[in-house]
């Protein structure tokens, strides 16, 4: 599914879209319109916004959702070059900054965790903390086709054909030689390194059937995250934020009000 209302965004001689779920300005914060978190949804490699359209649309029961095109997938227009995870991050930094977008929570999805450690670690008085869903590379399979295989084992056994319908559609639009040259930017990102940096709080999240994100490379990225903590989503496969969106919601929600918010306001 796609979201409605998205609006084309530029920076650095990059192009993408920007989805908001924004509750009007003008209400008073109090008891009866308390102060709502902000989340950033970021998504994966040959993907779109629309795997995490769910997602969104359950978060944005009770805060402000920001979820991304990012450059050179979906829609958008494809980058004349390779760009690496902190091309990603500066653009969407430069592009929530002129949305007037602080004080969030960047929740990413596969190669999306590495833009939300990059985030948290580029700004983190704008980065409250980070939820990493389904994070990869997983150490153990460290070989592009150890993760073509586990891609393949996912999607045939541990998610639905809408799931399907939509990853792979986002596949064929993003076309093979974009998808190749990010490829090894995504395989060589140092993510239990770069994590081990993070000092906000991080929720390493994984679905029970997932063999991309397996469960012993999700607890070590939590060990070595100075604040982080595993969870896991029973009986869903790498895409379960589609498959499974109010869980996913839920337990999202939960980790943030255990963490007290973290001082995290739309």
């Amino acid at each position: 599914m796609a979201l409605d209302g998205g609006i084309d965004v530029e920076a650095g001689g990059l192009r993408g879209r920007l989805y908001a779920s924004v509750r009007p300005e003008g209400g008073p914060d109090g008891p009866e319109h308390p102060a709502r978190p902000a989340y950033v949804l970021l998504h994966g490699i040959g993907v779109s916004h629309r795997y995490l359209a769910r997602l969104h649309l359950e978060l944005a029961k009770g805060a402000d959702v920001y979820s991304f095109d990012l450059p050179g997938f979906g829609p958008t227009s494809r980058p004349s070059r390779q760009l690496q995870v902190e091309d990603y991050a500066a653009f969407i930094t430069a592009v929530l900054s002129d949305a007037g977008v602080s004080g969030y929570i960047a929740v990413g999805h596969s190669m999306g965790t590495q833009f939300a450690a990059e985030l948290a670690l580029r700004q983190p008085e704008e980065v409250a903390g980070i939820v990493l869903m389904g994070p990869v590379v997983d150490a153990g399979k460290k070989s592009v086709p150890q993760q073509a295989l586990a891609l393949t084992r996912d999607a045939m056994f541990s998610e639905s054909l809408s799931c399907n319908a939509v990853v792979f559609s986002d596949y064929f639009r993003a076309g093979p030689r974009w998808y190749l040259t990010e490829l090894p930017v995504m395989m060589e990102y140092p993510m239990a390194e770069r994590l081990s940096a993070v000092t906000q709080p991080a929720l390493v999240l994984r679905g029970t059937k997932d063999p991309i994100a397996r469960r012993p490379w999700c607890e070590h990225l939590a060990a070595v995250a100075p604040q982080g903590a595993v969870a896991e989503i029973p009986g869903q496969g790498h895409v379960f934020q589609h498959t499974a969106p109010g869980m996913a919601a839920e337990t999202i929600t939960s980790w943030v009000r255990a963490e007290n918010g973290f001082g995290v306001t739309a």
